[in-house]
């Protein structure tokens, strides 16, 4: 018999007897996704790591409602905003922001490692199809909320004695250049492909010399010379002193369980956000519309 603890799924019964329940209180929890399941072929199936957390979620109003824990795609202005939001709590809480790309935090937003993901996935007028797509792809999409960000200037970042070279686009591709990709299932790799795509192109068209996990990384690699041009957001090229050729805007948004967005910390940084001080910062970084920041995009109800 399998024991509790090496369970990857757990069936309605098992979790009735693991948490000393009615199985129909269980039916019952998972329909009104109180309880973090997912429905396959018509049976459900609840995610042992998800169900632990949940326990532990809710012991005392939450024993983590101290800590939020921020992944998925790289953003200059959301890690100050965390940074500023720390240097005001304190010892007395955590809020942690770790970049890892869209697809890998929403892998472990999905496995109950964090708490937030943030991810930008098409231009901002695709938001709603490409956005909502990309999350229907993992198991327990239906206990998630979708809430704007921002939107932002994506595009070329280029050693500033290249710049004049890049305004004509469909050039771009054929020029000798050492270009900096992205990993796979970063945001900015999926809108260098879209790019290279509409023009004919692909991946492996490029001289590709470095990998970046990060945006400030890829940065790094134009400001020092070790390669020539990537795809980021013109913020980290303005703070990098590098040219920016804009391509598009896209929305950058927040992906997390509907209880984490009544969480305090959550709701600290949307209002930090929104204030003066994020637009003053915004408007100095370059690139960004905080209009309508906080408010809800996508539901499953």
């Amino acid at each position: 018999m399998t024991e509790p603890s090496e369970l990857v799924y757990m069936s309605a019964k098992q979790v009735a007897e693991y948490l000393d329940l009615n199985e129909k209180k269980v039916y019952a929890m998972a329909n009104d996704r109180m309880l973090p399941a997912t429905k396959i072929t018509g049976k459900w199936l609840f995610p042992k790591i998800l169900i632990d957390r949940w326990l532990m979620d809710s012991c005392h109003s939450g024993m983590l409602s101290d800590r939020l824990l921020i992944t998925g795609s790289d953003d200059p202005l959301l890690s100050m905003q965390v940074a500023r939001l720390m240097a005001e709590v304190g010892s007395r809480e955590l809020i942690s922001y770790s970049a890892t790309g869209s697809r890998l935090g929403l892998e472990l937003l999905s496995k109950g490692y964090a708490d937030v993901c943030t991810l930008h996935w098409g231009s901002a007028e695709e938001r709603n199809v490409r956005h909502t797509a990309l999350l229907k792809g993992y198991p327990n999409h239906q206990q998630w909320i979708m809430v704007h960000g921002y939107n932002r200037q994506q595009g070329l970042i280029v050693r500033p004695e290249l710049h004049h070279l890049c305004q004509e686009e469909d050039k771009v591709i054929d020029l000798p250049w050492r270009w900096v990709n992205r990993q796979g299932g970063a945001g900015s790799q999926q809108h260098l492909e879209h790019w290279l795509l509409k023009r004919g192109g692909s991946i492996k068209d490029l001289n590709i010399v470095l990998t970046a996990y990060s945006e400030r990384e890829l940065a790094g690699y134009l400001a020092r010379g070790d390669a020539d041009i990537g795809f980021g957001c013109q913020a980290v090229a303005m703070e990098s002193g590098l040219g920016f050729v804009p391509l598009v805007t896209e929305s950058f948004d927040f992906v997390m369980p509907q209880g984490i967005y009544f969480r305090r910390q959550l709701q600290q940084l949307f209002k930090s956000l929104s204030g003066a001080a994020a637009r003053q910062m915004a408007a100095m970084l370059g690139g960004y519309d905080l209009t309508d920041c906080g408010q809800l995009l996508w539901s499953p109800q």
